[in-house]
């Protein structure tokens, strides 16, 4: 029997990517059978933008108005309208390959009795990196699972309740859903040939940055407190070391050459980790 997806793509007010996300998602583009697999586009928009794409354009696909309440929630809300064994996410600001969920299906078919519960594939940039202001979620060896190139299946996910909606801001929520996927014992596998293009988004500004950073802090510390003993991979102690990684391995050898605003982003970007990993983050008392 044939394996069947309902691929999940939250959206926020990005019709324009989203679009270009949908025509890469679209039967005949796919080489995967158009009858075995769905596409839902939960929609967090607070205008018809999105929902007057969908109907538009891409009848094919389901829309759905989303919870508005995080992406977390967006993602929850989409699969519970899943009607296939697995879901695939992606986000709607990336560009799913035409192979990508015929790679899912492969792997599962040659798999046999060890068939994973869970999957992700190769997450690669549009082009080669213009600027250290840009960042982009790449993966191309796995161990992250990561929401914009993820499978799962979908009993498992409702049984250990999807994504964290509690979460303050878009970031850590399948980083914990990981864990617990790893807590279950779930077999993971990575495809590579399950691939997703992210393109490269720039952070515009010293200030944007520090936002971000602040942000994404405060979803640590929301992840420390209901997972305390993830903290060893979170101390000031481990950021120090990794943003001394990130320094001399990344952002000094490009110094010289993108110098000016890029340079200044990413510089901020070390100082601000280091400042707010030791004023935010302290270890979780049990």
């Amino acid at each position: 029997m044939s394996v069947k997806f309902s691929v999940v793509v939250p959206a926020y007010a990005r019709p324009e990517q989203l679009a270009q996300c949908l025509a890469r998602l679209a039967p005949g583009v796919q080489t995967f059978a158009a009858s075995d697999y769905e596409v839902i586009v939960t929609d967090d928009s607070k205008d018809t933008s999105v929902k007057d794409l969908v109907q538009a354009r891409f009848s094919w696909a389901k829309w759905t108005a989303g919870p508005k309440h995080g992406p977390a929630a967006n993602r929850n809300h989409g699969a519970a309208q899943a009607n296939n064994e697995w879901l695939a996410f992606t986000d709607d600001d990336c560009l799913p390959e035409p192979g990508w969920l015929a790679a899912f299906a492969f792997a599962l078919a040659e798999s046999g009795n060890t068939a994973p519960d869970v999957m992700e594939g190769r997450t690669f940039p549009d082009r080669p990196q213009r600027s250290l202001a840009e960042r982009a979620p790449l993966n191309s060896h796995g161990g992250y699972l990561w929401s914009c190139n993820l499978a799962v299946r979908t009993e498992l996910f409702q049984q250990l309740g999807g994504f964290d909606t509690g979460f303050p801001y878009a970031a850590m929520e399948d980083v914990e859903f990981a864990l617990r996927l790893r807590a279950n014992q779930a077999k993971e596998k990575f495809v590579p040939a399950a691939s997703v293009c992210h393109p490269w988004r720039e952070i515009n500004g010293f200030r944007a940055m520090w936002q971000v950073e602040d942000k994404h802090l405060a979803s640590v510390k929301y992840f420390l407190q209901h997972h305390p003993e993830a903290w060893p991979n979170h101390t000031p102690l481990a950021y120090l070391k990794n943003n001394l990684r990130q320094f001399i391995r990344n952002t000094l050898p490009e110094l010289w050459r993108w110098h000016g605003r890029g340079a200044t982003v990413a510089l901020a970007w070390h100082l601000h980790t280091l400042v707010n990993s030791f004023v935010m983050l302290k270890k979780p008392t049990t």
